[in-house]
């Protein structure tokens, strides 16, 4: 009995000495801290209320469209009101398609994000992956999309992650 205890302890020993090595990062804070990050949201930002501006106005379009055809349904001939109630049509599809052209899964705005944040994210990727390399992390997580609750400072590498991308704190 006393051997198998004891081959238990050493068994539970071995477990130990080979845990994984782990940390964490911040990543909002990461991105906050990189200038290049907030010029992109900027950038999208305004991109995004300059199309969004361009879909409202053919929506406010069609919506005066309709609103006169109402006004003057009862003095517009069969034809005429056909014409008009296509017109509002086209133009009610025009805008939806601009809106889907724009905001669309696979839309200019996605677009336009994967093109300004995908070096951005390809940095900080592989500056975590050298330090992990380096550190002999075999997991590094990202606090502020998990449901970590609490996690020790100590762990924690992102301030080193932003100081192997140049920017210190």
């Amino acid at each position: 009995m006393k051997r198998l205890l004891t081959i238990a302890c050493f068994a539970a020993l071995a477990i130990v000495a080979n845990a994984q090595k782990f940390a964490l990062i911040d990543m909002e804070y990461i991105l906050k801290n990189i200038p290049a990050y907030e010029r992109a949201n900027e950038q999208l930002n305004q991109v995004s209320k300059k199309w969004q501006a361009e879909v409202e106005a053919l929506n406010t379009e069609a919506s005066t469209m309709y609103k006169n055809f109402q006004n003057e349904v009862v003095f517009l001939s069969q034809e005429q009101k056909k014409a008009r109630q296509e017109a509002i049509m086209n133009k009610e599809k025009e805008a939806s398609e601009l809106k889907r052209k724009y905001f669309g899964p696979e839309g200019e705005l996605f677009k336009k994000r994967q093109s300004l944040m995908s070096p951005i994210q390809d940095e900080i990727y592989n500056a975590v992956k050298e330090i992990s390399e380096l550190r002999g992390y075999s997991l590094v997580e990202d606090r502020s999309s998990s449901g970590i609750i609490y996690a020790s400072p100590k762990i924690d590498i992102s301030n080193e992650v932003l100081e192997k991308l140049g920017y210190s704190n």
